[in-house]
């Protein structure tokens, strides 16, 4: 099973993202694979493809709604929520590593996929998951395949 990250998920919904294609491949070469997918990668989602602020043309609020409704009810995706365990690693790991503010959506993110079993996390920028141990970020970038 992968766990989406949202990097992932907007490279791969945006056809105009430099990481689209690479996104597209990765998903096809994890295509037998489930999917784990957190509420929290969506509602980062929708809230990223709608600031006009990051995208020259955002999707608006519905439409991104109705990507976001796809996703969480797709035959490929197991949905996968934040449990005591999550937020109990999620604190530890904070602590133990010493990470600030920033790092707290990912670290979220990392505990909850983490505590479910998820030790494959799909995204742009494996930076983010890279100190969490038994995560292991699957990279999407251009020598990923595709254009």
């Amino acid at each position: 099973m992968i766990g989406i990250d949202t990097s992932f998920l907007v490279a791969f919904e945006d056809s105009s993202h430099r990481l689209h294609a690479a996104a597209r491949s990765v998903a096809e070469h994890y295509a037998a694979e489930t999917f784990a997918l957190a509420p929290q990668v969506l509602t980062e989602f929708v809230h990223t493809v709608t600031d006009p602020r990051r995208f020259e043309h955002p999707l608006t609020m519905n439409d991104a709604l109705k990507r976001a409704a796809k996703w969480w009810a797709a035959q490929e995706t197991r949905r996968v929520a934040p449990s005591d365990d999550s937020v109990s690693l999620f604190v530890e790991w904070m602590s133990r590593f010493d990470l600030g503010r920033k790092r707290i959506l990912d670290t979220m993110l990392a505990a909850t996929y983490k505590s479910a079993g998820v030790a494959l996390i799909v995204s742009t920028n494996a930076r983010d998951f890279a100190v969490f141990p038994g995560v292991h970020p699957v990279l999407v970038s251009e020598a990923s395949g595709g254009s």
